[in-house]
């Protein structure tokens, strides 16, 4: 068995950036599946779907199909998937031996719980991205520069207030557990942790470990996020 993960490059030394991609590289990694990386520019990426037969995620303002990263192809099963929460619940489903995503009571919870996270994590988004995009490739960059103008940040100082505005709504979650372990269910690493972690790995290879920015982000909370980014570290091997 083998699975293959399509990703997007960028000049980073590992290359991996992706959060949306991140949260399928961390689900196979928790659940010690073998695989490999394929890389595919963001001009190769509706082609290279078209011809897999991978499915498209959304439609564009037309109404035509619009593709995206990550995909996955299992050779022992045959599938094409796309977008990372059908992928998770693919990988739980038909590989359900070694850690579970998804807490059984509450799988639904947690992927609603994605939806709010993102409000809550968009103004720091903003504010990487444009950071980000010279690290892109040279042929990806034309795709995401137009992107990138539209969501980047017009004000930094207001959006680092409003980013730490968010992180602080979405530690409230998690002190609900705190006695119990450091995941938002507790002990239960879940969907949510996942997710969380799959930003705070884009934010810190973005800025760096010793940067300004990453070293505030991981002040906030009590430092939550530097421990909870750790936690997942093990986790972030690439193949």
């Amino acid at each position: 068995m083998s699975i293959i993960l399509y990703d997007i490059p960028s000049t980073l030394p590992e290359k991996a950036w992706s959060p949306s991609v991140w949260k399928a590289r961390f689900c196979l990694n928790l659940k010690e599946l073998p695989y490999t990386t394929e890389w595919v520019e963001y001009p190769d990426i509706e082609p290279h779907c078209q011809k897999l037969g991978i499915p498209p995620t959304a439609k564009k303002p037309d109404g035509s199909p619009f593709y995206t990263l990550p995909a996955i192809h299992d050779s022992s099963t045959g599938v094409y998937i796309s977008d990372s929460v059908k992928i998770a619940e693919y990988l739980e489903k038909t590989y359900p031996g070694v850690r579970s995503i998804f807490s059984k009571k509450s799988a639904g919870i947690q992927t609603i719980f994605d939806e709010v996270l993102f409000t809550n994590i968009s103004p720091l988004l903003a504010l990487a991205f444009p950071d980000f995009l010279p690290m892109l490739t040279p042929e990806s960059t034309p795709f995401m520069t137009a992107k990138v103008l539209e969501v980047g940040s017009k004000n930094r100082e207001e959006d680092w207030i409003k980013a730490e505005e968010g992180m602080e709504k979405v530690a409230a979650w998690y002190e609900r557990k705190v006695e119990e372990g450091p995941f938002v269910l507790g002990a239960c690493m879940s969907w949510v942790d996942i997710v969380i972690a799959s930003f705070l790995v884009f934010f810190r290879r973005t800025w760096g470990e010793d940067s300004e920015e990453w070293r505030k982000i991981t002040s906030w909370n009590g430092g939550r996020w530097g421990v909870h980014s750790d936690i997942f570290r093990e986790f972030e091997a690439m193949h």
